[in-house]
């Protein structure tokens, strides 16, 4: 099962390259390996597709990229079909699938309006960057909850109890409200 990292880690992925790195580095079930991959495939998609836009006027240029880009995603989505029901019981995978399908909307989207050399295509660009980053970002809590639910306590040592939750940011003010109180 996978070994923990950081979550400062998570804190530094500033570019989709940076994300396919990520998601290589982990340690996994076979399903959640092949996930990884499939993710990391197409971020290299996304940012081959984000640089050429950013880099080249070439119409065509670009539009192969995004192109391979639209091959990939939909193999992507093909590949989620096929997963254990593990998988499909988390409520962030129908996140993650929703996000999807309004990336590669967001990618047919600029494709035409690339095809049209439309003067609405910066739009469409920024539409599908932003997306691009929601999608990945569903992807990788996918991933962690995914993996830390087939796995939760593969980091004590035997014998130990776990850890308590961390508590979210409304308990702790609601604690520190009650100190204050002197209650």
């Amino acid at each position: 099962m996978p070994a923990t990292r950081p979550s400062s880690q998570l804190l530094t992925l500033q570019s989709f390259g940076d994300i396919s790195r990520f998601l290589r580095e982990g340690v996994a079930d076979e399903e959640s390996r092949q996930l990884r991959d499939s993710l990391g495939a197409l971020s290299v998609h996304i940012d081959e597709a984000v640089r050429a836009r950013r880099t080249s006027k070439d119409t065509p240029t670009i539009m192969l990229r995004v192109a391979a880009l639209s091959q990939c995603a939909r193999e992507h989505q093909l590949f989620l079909t096929g997963l254990g029901s593990a998988w499909h019981a988390l409520y962030e995978f129908g996140a993650y699938q929703r996000a999807l399908r309004e990336l590669r909307h967001a990618i047919a989207d600029w494709q035409q309006m690339l095809e049209r050399r439309s003067a609405k295509e910066r739009a469409s660009f920024d539409q599908f960057e932003l997306l691009a980053w929601r999608t990945l970002g569903e992807a990788l809590l996918l991933v962690d909850m995914y993996e830390h639910q087939s796995n939760p306590h593969s980091d004590l040592p035997q014998g130990a109890l776990p850890m308590a939750p961390p508590r979210s940011a409304l308990q702790r003010v609601r604690a520190w409200w009650k100190r204050w109180r002197g209650g």
